[in-house]
């Protein structure tokens, strides 16, 4: 069983610094179908509030989870990196890829955040020993 964790710095808030958290939420929905075949599980994490987490699943039609750490107690205890703006520290995107229990790859820096559902899926293809290529 794997497990595909990005980290959302506050999609839809119009932080500075939080650009690219929409496209890199949208492609995980995009690849959620393939995601749930190959027996893996996506959902996010962001330093939002719980009821922002649940407004912005509902506008983008996000199917998993956006879990909200406003405390930054996850993010500490796995030393995310952070940044600041507008007296607001949120998460820097990331994805961290767990397997069995543990942190098996990260992508970090994540760019460009619209390719990360795809690059995860790859991922995982590589991880299983199946040639995801085209054609």
């Amino acid at each position: 069983m794997s497990s595909a964790a990005f980290r959302k710095p506050t999609a839809g808030s119009g932080l500075d610094g939080a650009r690219g958290c929409t496209p890199q939420s949208c492609s995980f929905r995009d690849v959620h179908g393939e995601l749930t075949e190959l027996g893996a599980t996506a959902f996010g994490l962001s330093t939002q509030a719980h009821d922002e987490q649940v407004a912005f699943a509902e506008r983008e039609h996000i199917p998993f989870l956006l879990l909200s750490d406003p405390d930054r107690a996850v993010g500490a205890a796995l030393r995310l990196p952070t940044f600041e703006a507008d007296g607001i520290v949120a998460y820097k995107r990331l994805t961290l890829i767990a397997r069995d229990g543990l942190i098996a790859h990260v992508r970090y820096p994540v760019f460009p955040p619209d390719e990360d559902g795809d690059q995860v899926i790859a991922w995982l293809h590589r991880a299983a020993g199946v040639d995801a290529s085209p054609g």
